[in-house]
């Protein structure tokens, strides 16, 4: 038996061949959309998906303005970030941040879903999030998929 054939081969940074993905949010359900949008940012879709590795694709995400919350979460979920001050906690509903930067929301829970180390942080950096249907990475040619796809 031939043991050479055998050797699980471990993706790295020259191996890894990245795409460029183009999601439209539009009627979407941010947390159903979050988690997608991780898996493909991480690589698990890959058959040579290495866990220690920046495997995963670029993703551009549009009209991020458009996005769905089931139920009450739309008044209900809170957001909260610290000034960094005494006294300087900050509270926010999703209506509010939509209002104000309809970016946020997204990355917020893309981030969330992401490793909390420095590959995280590295995965982060390849995902774009546009408020309205133009973006300016046309260049790079992304393929748009429809989410409904993924498992």
């Amino acid at each position: 038996m031939n043991t050479l054939s055998y050797k699980t081969i471990s993706a790295n940074k020259e191996t890894v061949t990245k795409e460029w993905v183009l999601i439209n949010a539009e009627d979407e359900v941010l947390g159903r959309l979050a988690s997608k949008v991780a898996m493909i940012l991480r690589g698990k879709l890959k058959p040579s998906f290495t866990p220690h590795v920046d495997c995963g694709d670029n993703v551009v995400i549009i009209n991020a303005e458009k996005i769905k919350l089931t139920g009450k979460k739309l008044t209900d979920k809170v957001y909260i970030r610290h000034t960094g001050y005494p006294g300087g906690q900050r509270k926010s509903t999703p209506q509010e941040v939509l209002a104000k930067n309809p970016r946020a929301i997204i990355e917020s829970a893309v981030k969330g879903m992401l490793p909390k180390n420095r590959l995280g942080s590295d995965l982060f950096r390849n995902l774009y999030v546009y408020a309205g249907p133009a973006h300016p990475h046309e260049a790079q040619q992304p393929k748009e998929i429809n989410l409904n796809t993924i498992k």
